[in-house]
């Protein structure tokens, strides 16, 4: 199950960017971010996939309940789980309402490059989680 990230802004070549790129080469099903002009739009979700929207307005879950929701999607036959990290000025009510899934990453407001960082590594921790491998702990 391939795994993207769908953000507004280039990330450039700062540390952040390195943060997000080596979690993603760390997970086998396939990850990757795709960086969208500031007026572009989100691309259609493609058949059997899944929209997660992060938004401070979503829920917060903790790393093993993801885990689990990719893992139920992942038997579930979805081919591509994304994750859209909106502008500026957050995602319309009709993105959040179409979602399969409106994340938050907690309370707080974090910078685009930080979420992606934080994203990329929770992404990574879960394939953790399903796989049993020795990353995660509880």
């Amino acid at each position: 199950m391939k795994l993207s990230i769908l953000a507004y802004g280039k990330a450039g070549r700062g540390a952040e960017s390195e943060l997000v790129e080596r979690y993603l080469k760390r997970i086998p099903w396939g990850a990757s971010v795709v960086e969208l002009g500031d007026s572009a739009a989100f691309p259609p979700a493609p058949p059997h996939s899944r929209t997660v929207v992060l938004d401070e307005r979503g829920r917060a879950l903790t790393s093993e309940a993801l885990a689990g929701r990719l893992g139920k999607w992942r038997d579930e036959g979805v081919r591509e789980v994304r994750f859209l990290l909106g502008p500026a000025d957050g995602h319309r009510a009709d993105t959040r309402d179409a979602a399969d899934l409106v994340l938050a990453l907690g309370p707080a407001t974090w910078p685009h490059l930080l979420a992606r960082a934080m994203l990329a590594e929770q992404l990574y921790r879960a394939w953790s989680i399903l796989t049993g491998h020795p990353y995660h702990r509880e």
